[in-house]
């Protein structure tokens, strides 16, 4: 039998037990009404996110409609209408392949996210229950309520923010403006302080795009990301073809191929005056394409004698899965009138969003705005419970695709559509004239041009085919950067990245800067350049 001091000893172990155990009980309850509070705060913030990005992702397609009902007032009175009802039937069937891909892609991105929300939920209960000394279910929440935060309200603010260190300043020290004409203005880039750069070196000319804009190419200065200092750091007298505000320059907006070549003439002839040497024309993406027309038309004989083209679309219809999309696009629609607009001084210009967005449609299964709002999710999700940190890289990239769509002259944009529409002729002769004669591909080598091709292993913008088209007709030397279509301009570009342009790599092949270095040593034949 027990002892009544035995008895009361029981007695007060069980009623430690119990208060221990309501005490845990207590504690898991306030940990789930806090969590219950933290996962109602990122549910508002969860609807508000994906409000804004699909809102963002929209905003072409109004400009868009407008453009497409002004287009088809005309035209709908000069087709038959059982011919209308069809061309609108393929298009309601190709708009809704093309939602198809975006639901498609997007379900599959918001299952990915609940099944770790999920798989990170019953983890977290479990470290409560158990009290495991893991992350709890509080702490879970409030993680990621933190992060959807992030991605919603910080994100978008360090991408605004960027704006003060991303691209080209050239109010600020480091730059002087040489010469300009009615539509563009020649810089150069000067290098970093310490770095020599003799006059008699010889010069190189950057021809950016038009609808992605000139910042792209000075990327981070301050942080030695910047493809136009890349050059310039080397000692290269390095000079940048910039684009006047398109909105406030009448000349910009009827500018023609025939006005882009004479202004490259000028700001030629300026260059190799002043530096004796030759000069380099270096076109990056679109501007590639612009560079190798101007070559062609015979305006730059005797001015230029090296070509560079990174990610140029050269033949566009060698990008498969952009022109899988216009094939699929009854041809009725295949109209540059359904992105131009008309400003208010009666000039019309192609919309740079509507046009970008024409890009996004085609790879909708990445672009869908639920599809990206889950991938930044994702980007910033860090499962070990520290926080990912926004790097400037990826501000600036996001700045760079949010803010730097340019519009673009309906005669320059009709150069691009054309080679995106009609391939290069058998006989190399280019899709486009300008000057009212035929362009040939196979003029460089009679010109002497000596040529390098860089593209992007990675590029979903322009494949390898079309960049690697001219040498289907012209000798060229051709050198591979792993990743994406932007990456020789960001990643590529710090000097002390693994695929500097700067540098020799594998195979022989070499950077656009160390091409040009190499291009000057042979000229200079070791004279002295001071």
């Amino acid at each position: 039998m027990m002892s009544g001091t035995d008895t009361t000893r029981m007695l007060f172990d069980h009623y430690g037990l119990f208060l221990k155990g309501l005490e845990r009980f207590m504690r898991i309850a306030a940990l789930s009404a806090e969590a219950s509070s933290e996962r109602a705060k990122a549910a508002a913030v969860l609807l508000n996110g994906l409000f804004k990005y699909t809102s963002e992702f929209m905003t072409p397609f109004w400009v868009s409609l407008n453009a497409f009902v002004a287009t088809e007032r005309d035209k709908v009175v000069r087709h038959p209408l059982d011919e209308t009802v069809r061309d609108y039937l393929d298009l309601f069937l190709f708009n809704l392949q093309v939602a198809a891909k975006g639901f498609s892609s997007s379900v599959r991105a918001a299952n990915d996210h609940c099944i770790e929300e999920i798989r990170g939920s019953y983890a977290a209960f479990l470290d409560t229950l158990l009290d495991r000394g893991g992350e709890d279910i509080r702490a879970f929440a409030k993680r990621r309520a933190r992060l959807l935060e992030k991605v919603v309200y910080e994100y978008p603010k360090a991408i605004e923010d960027i704006k003060d260190e991303f691209g080209f300043h050239f109010d600020r020290p480091g730059y002087t403006l040489e010469a300009e004409t009615d539509r563009f203005l020649l810089y150069r880039v000067h290098p970093l302080p310490g770095v020599n750069a003799p006059e008699r070196h010889k010069p190189v000319l950057i021809v950016p795009p038009y609808v992605l804009g000139v910042n792209i190419l000075g990327f981070l200065p301050g942080e030695r990301k910047s493809y136009a200092h890349a050059f310039a750091n080397q000692g290269i007298p390095t000079y940048v073809r910039v684009l006047k505000d398109i909105d406030t320059t009448p000349a910009v907006q009827t500018m023609t191929g025939e006005d882009d070549a004479l202004d490259t003439r000028r700001f030629c002839e300026l260059i190799a005056s002043r530096h004796r040497r030759p000069v380099t024309l270096n076109g990056f993406c679109q501007g590639g394409f612009i560079a190798l027309l101007d070559i062609l038309t015979g305006e730059l004989d005797g001015l230029v004698d090296a070509l560079v083209t990174c990610v140029a679309p050269i033949d566009g219809t060698r990008c498969k899965a952009l022109v899988e999309y216009l094939e699929h696009l009854p041809q009725r629609f295949r109209d540059l009138g359904y992105a131009v607009k008309q400003l208010e001084n009666g000039n019309a210009v192609v919309d740079g969003k509507v046009m970008s967005w024409v890009y996004k449609l085609k790879s909708m299964e990445k672009e869908a705005p639920v599809y990206t709002f889950f991938r930044d999710l994702a980007l910033f999700d860090n499962p070990s419970g520290g926080e990912t940190a926004i790097t400037k890289t990826a501000a600036a990239l996001n700045h760079w695709l949010v803010y730097d769509r340019k519009d673009i002259p309906v005669a320059i944009t009709a150069l691009s559509f054309d080679s995106y529409t009609v391939p290069i002729a058998p006989d190399g002769t280019m899709p486009v004239k300008l000057f009212g004669k035929k362009l040939n591909i196979k003029d460089l080598g009679e010109k002497g041009i000596t040529y390098l091709i860089c593209y992007a292993s990675a590029d979903d913008l322009v494949d390898r085919e079309s960049a690697l088209a001219p040498l289907d007709f012209v000798q060229a030397e051709v050198t591979v950067f792993p990743k994406g279509h932007g990456a020789i301009a960001t990643t590529w570009s710090a000097p002390d990245s693994e695929y500097a342009v700067h540098k020799r790599f594998p195979q022989g092949m070499r950077g656009p800067v160390r091409f040009q270095l190499d291009l000057d040593e042979e000229l200079s034949g070791g004279e002295d350049r001071g």
